[in-house]
């Protein structure tokens, strides 16, 4: 089974597959993103509308402090290092990018709190730009179907699914090896049973996790 059968497979059980967290800014997108590492899209998308409302512009988060910015998002894992993130990464948007969100790889990795998998989101969401962003959904999705090797590092991940993956598809292809990932071939009690991809499986090999 090649890599576009299983994503043709996937798109079938997940045809909705989207991102998940709410935005309607590139602002609001990266902040989000940023809030949710080591987060849930859910818990994210809980206190979001809050805090958008509060910081509505890149002007008030550069007037707020960081303890004003965690009162909104004390419920997210890590809120404390999160607030912080969204003070400088507002900041420098204001004075270094003219409260622009930057389009570039580069650039958008020169952001606090904004690593690879995070820019990787905001390229291939809010500007179609052909990315694909691995997080802990892909990468276990990616190494128990085989499309990448146990040991491999999450850039070895992203780089292995850029090989075998259509460049056209790679947008759409990070949304469903998330959902797969998210709601069928979890971490824990993954639904083995009804998977379509039994024979190929890693994991029931017992040869990753």
């Amino acid at each position: 089974m090649n890599t576009d059968e299983i994503l043709d497979i996937i798109e079938e059980m997940f045809p909705d597959a989207q991102c998940e967290l709410n935005h309607k800014s590139a602002i609001e997108l990266i902040i989000a993103v940023v809030l949710s590492a080591q987060a849930t899209d859910v818990s994210v998308n809980k206190a979001t509308p809050a805090l958008f409302a509060a910081f509505p512009t890149l002007d008030d988060y550069d007037k707020a402090t960081v303890e004003e910015i965690e009162s909104y998002i004390k419920q997210i894992g890590l809120y404390h290092s999160k607030a912080r993130h969204i003070k400088t990464l507002t900041h420098q948007l204001k004075y270094e990018f003219k409260g622009e969100v930057p389009s570039t790889m580069k650039e958008l990795t020169s952001l606090a709190g904004v690593g690879r998998k995070s820019a990787n989101v905001v390229l291939s969401v809010w500007f179609g730009i052909p990315a694909l962003a691995v997080d802990t959904h892909v990468q276990r999705v990616s190494k128990r179907l085989g499309l990448a090797k146990p040991a491999d590092t999450v850039e070895k991940v992203e780089e292995k699914l850029k090989r075998k993956i259509k460049r056209e598809r790679w947008n759409h292809a990070h949304h469903l090896l998330i959902f797969f990932g998210r709601y069928f071939c979890t971490a824990r009690n993954p639904k083995c049973e009804a998977c379509p991809f039994r024979d190929i499986c890693q994991y029931l090999k017992g040869r990753t996790k």
